[in-house]
């Protein structure tokens, strides 16, 4: 009554296995998404470029002088020593006594209104 034979010996084993890899060989791979793959980052970094040649031009920079120059440079240099502290905006106006409610909207302190 022996009709399946589901032992897996090492011959049936080994043939699986070069099966299952001579199939993996047959598998398309992905065609287009390859060929395009990075080309909208590179396109989005040229868009941002004013002046791709901006590194070829040696000449100095006019329109700032010095004293403008190191006065900005300096500010720039002690913002990362001790930056400036930041009031928290969450905070304005809790617990402040500046009085009561004050408007025109014609309610009475009931809530009835007629």
């Amino acid at each position: 009554m022996d009709t399946l034979n589901l032992k897996l010996t090492p011959f049936k084993l080994v043939l699986s296995m070069l099966i299952s890899a001579g199939l993996v060989g047959c598998v398309n791979p992905t065609p287009k998404l390859d060929d395009n793959f990075g080309k909208a980052v590179n396109a989005a970094k040229a868009q941002q470029i004013m002046n791709p040649d901006a590194s070829l031009n040696t000449a100095p920079v006019t329109g700032v002088d010095g004293k403008a120059a190191d006065a900005a440079m300096n500010r720039y240099h002690r913002s990362f020593v001790q930056p400036t502290i930041t009031p928290n905006v969450f905070t304005i106006g809790v617990g402040s006594s500046t009085g009561g409610m004050t408007g025109g909207s014609g309610a009475s302190s009931s809530g009835t209104s007629r």
